[in-house]
Parts: structure tokens; sequence; C-alpha cells
């Protein structure tokens, strides 16, 4: 009880920005790393994607794991917990950055030292913040999401 009225005391946007921060932190890095390894191996724009989306839900899990581990959560109760709330957010973040990065012109075909490159990751990493705020929102609005 004492979690739903700090939020609704003026904490949600506090809240739920933080949240979204995280969820970027762990997708961002999936999502880079994936990009720079698919890229500099010369895979197919679907292969790359498919690695770049698989490395951010690892690492955005990851990093929604560690926290509940280090809490003395069982690995169980954590995993469930992860996949429920941070899945979500991260599914929408991963989508609208994929887009991006798809519909960006070059950035799929542009070299890891290309400003290219670099300015469609800022533009992607953007556009999956803008996406999955509304997500974090609604869930540490109902008192689903927490940062940890």
């Amino acid at each position: 009880m004492e979690h739903k009225n700090h939020t609704k005391a003026g904490g949600q946007l506090k809240l739920a920005t933080s949240a979204t921060l995280h969820c970027l932190l762990g997708c961002g890095l999936g999502e880079v790393a994936g990009l720079a390894i698919g890229i500099a191996l010369g895979l197919s724009t679907v292969s790359t994607i498919v690695l770049a989306v698989t490395l951010g839900f690892v690492f955005g899990f990851g990093l929604g794991l560690i926290p509940l581990v280090k809490a003395k959560f069982l690995l169980k109760d954590a995993v469930r917990q992860v996949l429920i709330v941070e899945g979500l957010s991260i599914a929408v973040m991963e989508t609208a950055e994929v887009l991006v990065e798809v519909y960006t012109p070059g950035v799929m075909g542009a070299g890891l030292a290309s400003w290219t490159f670099w300015g469609g990751m800022l533009l992607a990493l953007t556009a999956g913040f803008i996406a999955a705020f509304p997500v974090n929102y609604i869930l540490v609005g109902r008192g689903i999401r927490h940062v940890h």
C-alpha cells in the first residue's frame, strides 16, 4: 500500500523514467553488440537483426535478474518476475529500435566506424525509450513495475 501511495504522490514519473532507463541500458547494450557483431561478420540484415534482438533480450533480462538474485529471490521467482515485468518493456523497446534501424537509410549497411551507424543507433535507442516509457509508466502506476 505504501508503494502505491508513494507512486501517486508524484513518484510515478520518476520511477517510470528510472525503469525505462534501466531497460534501455540492457536492451541498448545487447542491441549495439548484436548489430556490431552482425555487421562486422557480414551477416545478412535479417540475421543481424535477429542477433541484435536476441542479445537485447538477454542483456535486458540479465540486468533485471541481477538485483533480484542479490536480494535473495529464488532464481525461479526472479526469472518469473523478470519475464513478466521486463518482458513487455523490452519487447516494446526492441520493436521500436529495430524499426528505426531498418528504416533509417544506411544504418544496416554502415560500418562500425561510420557516423551513420552511430547516429542510427542514437535514433533507435531514443525511439526505444520513447516507446517503452508509457508501458513502464502504466506498470508503475498499477504497482506492478518497480525499480530494483
